[in-house]
């Protein structure tokens, strides 16, 4: 006996008296499909392609990325949730996907928490409240004053109705008693343009977005919408050091699959990511866009889900928001 088969032989021994050991182990048997509800380029679209080819390599199977846009990643999340529960197909998932448009709109057609079993989260990039430069406030409560002083005749800016952009300055506004008036804009991009060029004087925005423009000083960065400090811009203060803990916004990407899909396969699944986004090259790429790598367990996902989709569903209910 040679010692390669001297060291198989007791493990091999060991399965064959536990079968449920060996058959614990899930594998995929096809191609998996990693569906990104967005066009290619966007943030889950990278992260798919770069999480993608490690997968492959861990669970020896080709591992596909696929692109189905349109209604704010809704139709994607269609298309996950009516998928065979088998492990072969995954949603790379937005935050508001799963938190927020099924908190705006009337007919979503998916159930964030009944249609989906969670895998791990991916990347998280925190909101963080911005002014223009020529606003005569540094700090929240500076902010908060000034909002006073001039009674509702603020603009803030964002991505849409329904944004995170939006929700999150709600939540601001709502737990400071303060107003602004909502300018939204088809996108990220142009919302910051609009805080730029002085359209709008006041908002909460994708923090990797905005800190080429804090750092040149177009913009003023006043808080982070996280409980932890942004990597990118350290000196900002977050909302909790303010005395605003509930202030809480950011976008993150994540995996999930249909709902009913096996444990053995979501923990496979949840390892082979996990796995991938710690590959340095994958870190790297992830980090220099601003994002901050977040893998989680199933459980955690799922209960970051549940707190997210109530915390919006009470935003979006005391600010009237709602999409068609």
């Amino acid at each position: 006996m040679n010692r390669r088969s001297a060291l198989v032989l007791p493990f091999a021994t060991f399965a064959a008296a536990r079968p449920g050991l060996a058959q614990a182990v899930w594998s995929p048997s096809r191609p998996v499909v990693l569906v990104v509800p967005f066009a290619p380029g966007g943030p889950n679209d990278l992260v798919a392609r770069l999480v993608a080819p490690h997968m492959q390599q861990a669970l020896g199977q080709n591992v596909v990325v696929e692109n189905r846009p349109g209604a704010t990643g809704a139709i994607g999340a269609r298309h996950v949730a009516a998928a065979a529960p088998d492990g072969h197909t995954l949603l790379v998932a937005a935050s508001g996907t799963m938190t927020i448009n099924p908190a705006v709109m009337a007919r979503p057609g998916y159930d964030p928490e009944k249609d989906f079993s969670p895998v791990s989260l991916a990347m998280t990039v925190p909101n963080m409240l911005v002014v223009h430069r020529e606003v005569p406030a540094r700090t929240v409560a500076e902010v908060i004053d000034w909002l006073k002083r001039e009674g509702g005749r603020v603009a803030y800016s964002s991505g849409g109705v329904g944004s995170t952009e939006q929700l999150g300055m709600e939540l601001f506004l709502r737990a400071t008693g303060t107003s602004a008036t909502h300018v939204p804009f088809p996108g990220g991009a142009p919302a910051v343009t609009a805080m730029i060029q002085g359209q709008c004087q006041a908002s909460i925005l994708n923090a990797a977005t905005v800190r080429p423009h804090v750092v040149s000083g177009a913009l003023r960065g006043i808080a982070i919408a996280m409980p932890r400090r942004f990597s990118g811009l350290p000196e900002v203060p977050t909302m909790a050091e303010a005395g605003y803990p509930q202030v809480v916004s950011a976008s993150w990407s994540a995996f999930l699959a249909p709902a009913n899909t096996p444990p053995a396969a979501v923990a496979r699944l949840s390892q082979a990511i996990t796995a991938a986004l710690r590959q340095q090259e994958v870190a790297d790429r992830l980090t220099s866009a601003g994002f901050t790598i977040d893998a989680s367990s199933p459980e955690e996902l799922g209960r970051t889900i549940a707190t997210e989709l109530a915390r919006w569903k009470r935003v979006v209910q005391d600010a009237g928001i709602q999409m068609n």
